[in-house]
């Protein structure tokens, strides 16, 4: 099991999502920007660190909102996603296809990674309630 974490980066009532590079397992789906926790690294640490590594910009990790394990063909994962904030610098796509600022109820125009959208379907769900 590899622990994942993944930032919903707010910015007034929109947030942040970025499309995988063409090249990489699951290309060109979109999440939310994050990556793999580091041995001896919490996860907000390693959120930060990613998002440095990414998109060139500092967060703030405001709140733990949802945990998943989704299991692919070669790796089972334990992913978590925070609530952020930007505190310095402006999103920079080093690693990404494409960025981008939506609105919640756009989320279901973007094709998304698996376990991500195992994420999507348990808040709207949680939402919904």
């Amino acid at each position: 099991m590899v622990e994942v974490v993944a930032a919903r980066i707010w910015q007034n009532d929109t947030f942040l999502i970025c499309q995988r590079a063409k090249e990489k397992a699951q290309g060109m789906l979109w999440e939310f920007v994050g990556g793999k926790v580091e041995p001896n690294e919490t996860k907000p640490e390693a959120l930060i660190r990613e998002c440095q590594e990414e998109l060139n910009i500092t967060l703030a990790v405001d709140k733990e909102v949802i945990a998943v394990t989704h299991t692919y063909p070669s790796i089972t994962i334990h992913l978590t996603l925070f609530d952020c904030h930007i505190v310095k610098g402006v999103p920079t796509k080093l690693e990404h296809n494409a960025i981008c600022w939506i609105k919640e109820d756009e989320i279901s125009n973007y094709p998304f990674c698996p376990a991500d959208e195992d994420m999507i379907h348990l808040l709207q769900n949680k939402e919904a309630h």
